[in-house]
């Protein structure tokens, strides 16, 4: 039985060894988004700037644009002879010892090289009188420098410059960056295509009625949907397969035909009629079974090879809605984001803090632990973790309630209130 570290390591490796030979990320095919819908997916090409930021120098403040070679000193008097807006720029000649009143994003005339603010003059004495059909003086407050409260051209972006990167993540902020530069479409990687199914004659789909009280509804398909949510993939769902070899054989061989990757939930187990993993082994190979971690042990990390040009990689998880959220996050997610063409630094984290324990917990030794707790945090910044009492995997509400794993070493055994523990918030606190 393999350690949860052993597992990640191997799903990673395998994953990397598929980017560079199974299906390699310069082979991928790449879809044209327009520019909103390309939020959270994978760029495909490096985006070089059209031109520079700033356009042209601009000013950082509202007051002043100086002519070059003007004294600058306190006391100086200066004729101001126009005005430049944002969008309605000052197009005259300007001498020395003149200027221009100047606002806020507004260009700034080739002719001068400082912007005074108008703080620094008399303005406020003669705002009432000025009439500025005419040339008017002003009068400085404090001595300026040359290349004051100006935003130098191309100063945060040279023309031709790469501002974004093959492997990014596209999230908000780039989008506004996007539309700033004027690309109103880019090309990212075509989305995986991720099926999904779960198995059990106990199981009903979700609207639908429960006829007899050996029945049970089909949660983890959506639990798992929306674990996936924001990654950059396209789902298949197959629904739910009976626990029947051939139609789980039937089942399987059509998605692995139509999808990059399969995901599974329910039918992993050793039971009579938990067909799985003997399908996975006919049509491919398992690469592992079963990990030490609690819940979750019946983990299956395996791949699909027959008659296929490409391996379709497979995750197959436990059952219960419990184990389908641990298994998906310590694995799949972390996987899928790698295969999606994802650069390294681009890859969400996994959060992790020190919380001091508020009760004891009862654990023995021999498997990783993710166990249900609710995370707080006092005035001073320190953070506390309460441990739910019944921790067996088959709970659901629990799950609702927390906010966090709190994560017990292998090896570890029982934790006193007060030891220090580590603790995963969950990913959409």
């Amino acid at each position: 039985m393999i350690t949860v570290e052993g597992l990640v390591a191997e799903i990673q490796q395998r994953v990397e060894n598929y980017n560079n030979n199974d299906y390699p990320l310069n082979k991928r095919a790449v879809a044209n988004y327009d520019l909103l819908d390309s939020c959270h997916h994978i760029l495909a090409e490096d985006i070089v700037s059209p031109f520079s930021v700033p356009r042209q120098n601009l000013s950082a403040m509202d007051g002043y644009a100086i002519a070059k070679g003007t004294k600058l000193a306190t006391n100086t008097t200066i004729i101001i002879i126009g005005e430049s807006q944002a969008g309605s720029p000052y197009n005259g000649d300007i001498q020395s010892g003149q200027g221009v009143r100047i606002f806020t994003g507004a260009v700034v005339p080739d002719e001068c090289d400082t912007v005074i603010m108008q703080e620094n003059t008399n303005f406020a004495a003669i705002k009432s009188s000025i009439d500025k059909s005419k040339p008017y003086s002003i009068i400085l407050s404090q001595t300026a420098q040359s290349d004051d409260h100006i935003r130098k051209q191309g100063e945060e972006i040279v023309a031709g410059e790469a501002v974004l990167f093959k492997g990014k993540r596209l999230n908000p902020a780039d989008i506004s960056l996007l539309a700033n530069l004027g690309f109103d479409k880019v090309n990212v990687y075509q989305p995986l295509i991720v099926g999904v199914f779960a198995t059990g004659d106990e199981l009903v789909a979700i609207g639908n009625e429960l006829k007899s009280l050996a029945q049970i509804y089909n949660s983890n398909t959506p639990t798992l949907k929306s674990l996936l949510s924001d990654l950059p993939i396209a789902i298949q769902d197959y629904g739910i397969i009976p626990d029947d070899l051939d139609k789980t054989t039937a089942a399987v061989t059509q998605a692995m035909q139509e999808c990059d990757v399969l995901i599974s939930t329910a039918g992993v187990s050793v039971g009579d009629y938990d067909f799985l993993t003997t399908v996975i082994e006919q049509l491919g190979k398992i690469n592992h079974y079963k990990v030490a971690m609690k819940p979750g042990k019946p983990f299956v990390f395996g791949e699909l090879t027959q008659n296929l040009a490409k391996p379709v990689l497979y995750f197959g998880l436990p059952g219960n809605p419990l184990s389908t959220v641990v298994g998906t996050l310590q694995f799949v997610t972390p996987a899928l984001w790698k295969m999606a063409g994802l650069s390294h630094s681009e890859r969400p984290m996994q959060l992790t803090v020190m919380a001091t324990l508020k009760n004891d917990i009862k654990k023995s030794a021999g498997r990783k632990d993710f166990q249900r707790g609710v995370l707080t945090q006092d005035e001073a910044g320190s953070f506390y973790v309460e441990s739910f009492t019944k921790q067996q995997s088959h709970r659901i509400k629990q799950l609702s309630h927390a906010n966090c794993f709190i994560v017990l070493a292998q090896d570890s055994g029982n934790v006193a209130a007060g030891e220090s523990v580590q603790v995963q918030p969950f990913p959409w606190i």
